[in-house]
């Protein structure tokens, strides 16, 4: 689950860390509220989407000599006409596709004389299940452009859990961004501040761009970009009741609800599998045969038929489906239940695009009976491979 900018700095604020004075808008009277009750003179005014690339973004409806979704103001007359431009259009960024997300919330936040800009991130390390931190000089800037172009500007530490934050990684983080004296003791304090929001609210990835030091000589946190661990939210009901659900694909909040791990994507070809390994390998083989995968459905290993019929409905829905392949290796999930589910879907949607079905494993051949007596116009597959070649075909036909 992601959350907005000031958002994820009132999470930091929280800690202790230290983040810039800031009040979120809605409206471009409440803009102007905010502006008033900074100390001014300098402005900031941040487009709040769930996507980064702001500043570098454009509005469609502005054309493209228009300024980005970050812009300073110099007077609050300033960050009204700023507002007036920002709400309520649709910001594309890199992160965004070509469709780009509306504005519907503005930052407006105190300027900031910055004397440096860095990058520091921190996010679980899987293989070494302890938290990482990425640290790089070059802040404010695209991380993926700065691995690519100078990998050796960027350095990574991890934290032992049964430790925690020692001091050697706050000298660790001075070392890799060439701070001394008292700013890298800041540096070590917003370091454990950092680890510490990070553990206690069961984040996925929290990222600073830029973390900066001032003319006056203060590190602060000029962005906070935050995810947190979907499966641990039962746990901070604090957190749920950030979520923005205009920011995400109604689809996914309706899978979010029979608890399915949807991901659209931009195909025509929906599918609904069962593990996620065998999800991924679905999604590969669609388009090594020429067409590109409508979503990432993976059903579970338990699913219920409710579950099942929840999921079709779903792919179903997406205007862009030419096609829907059902790929079912079943183990704890049984054929006869994706069957019945498939078929109970059908009968409640209809099914006007078409359906190429591969069971395999546990109660396959009464899946195959389920669906073959139906009478409904499904397409039997053998294996993978089969089932991706002739969902392929059917789509191109169509």
């Amino acid at each position: 689950m992601n959350i907005h900018e000031y958002q994820g700095k009132a999470v930091l604020k929280e800690f202790g860390a230290p983040v810039s004075a800031g009040f979120p808008a809605l409206t471009v009277a409440e803009a102007v509220e905010a502006a008033k009750k900074l100390p001014g003179p300098l402005y900031v005014v941040k487009s709040q989407i769930h996507a980064g690339g702001r500043g570098k973004g454009k509005f469609k409806e502005l054309g493209p000599d228009a300024k980005g979704g970050v812009r300073l103001a110099k007077s609050v007359e300033e960050v009204e006409s700023h507002a007036k431009e920002m709400l309520g259009n649709t910001l594309v960024t890199a992160q965004t596709g070509d469709a780009g997300k509306q504005v519907n919330r503005l930052y407006i936040e105190d300027g900031s004389d910055i004397s440096k800009e860095f990058y520091l991130s921190a996010l679980v390390d899987r293989e070494t299940s302890r938290v990482a931190f990425v640290v790089s000089t070059e802040g404010g800037m695209d991380i993926e452009a700065v691995a690519h172009d100078t990998p050796e500007k960027i350095e990574t530490f991890s934290v032992d859990p049964a430790t925690g934050i020692m001091p050697h990684h706050g000298r660790s983080m001075a070392r890799i961004l060439g701070l001394s004296g008292d700013q890298a003791k800041q540096a070590g304090a917003v370091l454990a501040q950092i680890y510490t929001a990070f553990v206690a609210k069961d984040m996925d990835m929290l990222e600073i761009n830029p973390l900066i030091v001032t003319t006056a000589g203060q590190i602060k946190c000029l962005d906070a970009k935050i995810s947190f661990d979907s499966n641990s939210l039962y746990r901070h009901p604090e957190v749920v009741a950030l979520r923005d659900t205009t920011e995400e694909d109604e689809k996914e909040i309706e899978a979010s609800k029979y608890d399915l791990a949807y991901i659209a994507l931009d195909g025509t070809i929906g599918c609904m599998v069962n593990g996620a390994g065998l999800a991924m390998a679905t999604l590969d083989i669609i388009q090594l045969y020429g067409e590109s995968p409508a979503n990432f459905l993976d059903v579970g290993g338990g699913a219920s038929e409710e579950k099942v019929t929840a999921a079709f409905k779903i792919i179903t829905a997406d205007p862009k489906v030419k096609g829907i392949l059902v790929n079912i290796f079943g183990g704890i999930m049984k054929c006869d239940v994706i069957a019945r589910g498939v078929i109970a879907a059908v009968k409640a949607v209809g099914l006007q695009v078409p359906l190429v079905v591969r069971l395999e494993g546990t109660n396959v051949q009464e899946g195959k009976d389920i669906i073959t007596s139906s009478g409904l116009n499904v397409i039997s597959a053998d294996d993978l491979d089969d089932a991706a070649q002739k969902i392929v075909a059917a789509v191109k036909k169509a």
